[in-house]
């Protein structure tokens, strides 16, 4: 085998394993392969810690069998509460097994994600790890009077540098940690516009009683883009010409099912859908930033993030500088641009399927949808093309 085939070899492995590796961790799935952990997972799921796991690029979870999540559960803990104990049990560090054994004098004192978030009191978010006599490694928090409530148990699953998932024998211990915690349940949304510059937004919400459907989905995660009154104000002609229906679902447009804060839209960029997404109504919309700027694409506009009113996981409002148009109600801007000039009545009719179908509740343009998948699919077709001229070229190189 000449040289050059023989140094390929290497360089061909990396290339597969960066695209191996190009996919974020997913906890939820790690802890699905382990029964054991059932319960577990399923309260990352609920408070919404799996959200913010995933999106971390570095991460050890301290995982808990059912019968440790039983004994946590007897504490009969509200669901909040429940959320900062979890979140003292994520290190915002990597630990694998062999680290956990290797600490540099023997104990080593780490952030975890209660302390992250700033809901830890102090420095009451950092966990103990030390070293024990007979290979035993204890974990205990901080502020426990120097108790390592749990040991080491195992390795669960490992991606070195990335995620880390190790069992600890039993929950670790925290007064602040477990200290009651107030339920966002108890928000009124309209009236949190309504005092911040956001009144108009939340009077046609009350009005067309798409105000419930935001109202159910707070406790589970809701992230609010509310234009600001002077923009709702200018607006009002366009959403008077609108169907009862088509009222409703573009105020959904303006919410996302899922807790999203300002860090997160930064470092999520993509596709968001909607409380309007529905099945074929795909009424979604792109995030994306440049640096502090964040904006949200449309296809028909493109708005602006101009401020922050609330900020009470799970819940988050933000202030923005115009309305959110769906490409499900209104023309795209791309396809007025390229409208030929001597060619109206294509464009007239096209546009009465959209805006004049008083039947619909939220009508899709085929040739819309077209678009977007064509975009999507030819993003696709470059990264397998990318593929099989590499892997030519290997090919070629070892025939040679």
């Amino acid at each position: 085998m000449s040289p050059a085939t023989t140094s390929l070899f290497p360089s061909l492995a990396l290339f597969f394993l960066l695209f191996s590796t190009s996919n974020a961790h997913n906890i939820t799935r790690i802890l699905a392969k382990h029964p054991e952990f059932s319960t577990f997972n399923h309260y990352l799921t609920v408070t919404h810690l799996a959200a913010e796991i995933n999106r971390r690029q570095t991460i050890t979870v301290l995982a808990l069998n059912n019968a440790a999540m039983s004994s946590l559960l007897s504490k009969q803990l509200s669901l909040y509460t429940l959320k900062n104990v979890l979140s003292l049990h994520v290190l915002v560090d990597y630990f694998g097994s062999k680290k956990l054994h290797q600490i540099t004098n023997g104990t080593a004192l780490t952030s975890t994600m209660f302390q992250a978030t700033g809901a830890a009191p102090g420095s009451s978010g950092y966990i103990n790890i030390t070293d024990l006599k007979g290979g035993k490694v204890g974990f205990g928090a901080e502020n426990n009077d120097g108790k390592l409530d749990a040991v080491y148990v195992k390795a669960v699953a490992e991606l070195p540098y990335n995620i880390s998932v190790l069992q600890i024998s039993q929950p670790l211990n925290s007064a602040e940690a477990e200290a009651p915690t107030a339920e966002p349940s108890q928000l009124n949304l309209t009236a949190i516009m309504s005092k911040q510059g956001c009144k108009a937004f939340a009077d046609l919400l009350i009005s067309s009683g798409a105000d419930a459907t935001f109202n159910q989905n707070i406790d589970g995660g809701l992230t609010v883009f509310c234009p600001t009154d002077p923009v709702i104000k200018d607006f009002m002609p366009k959403y008077k010409n609108l169907t009862a229906s088509k009222k409703a679902s573009l105020l959904l447009y303006h919410g996302i099912p899922v807790y999203q804060s300002m860090q997160m839209l930064k470092s999520n960029n993509g596709i968001m859908n909607t409380l309007a997404t529905d099945g074929a109504n795909k009424y979604d919309f792109t995030i994306q930033n440049d640096g502090e700027v964040v904006t949200l694409e449309t296809k028909v506009v493109t708005a602006k993030i101009t401020g922050t009113l609330k900020d009470e996981e799970p819940l988050i409002v933000f202030k923005i500088n115009k309305v959110l148009l769906p490409r499900e109600l209104f023309k795209p801007a791309e396809d007025v641009a390229d409208s030929p000039a001597e060619s109206p009545k294509p464009s007239k009719s096209k546009h009465k399927v959209v805006a004049d179908s008083p039947e619909s509740d939220a009508p899709s343009d085929p040739a819309d949808d077209q678009t977007a998948d064509n975009e999507n699919g030819v993003a696709g077709l470059d990264g397998r093309r990318l593929v099989m001229v590499l892997v030519s070229f290997c090919i070629g190189v070892l025939l040679m």
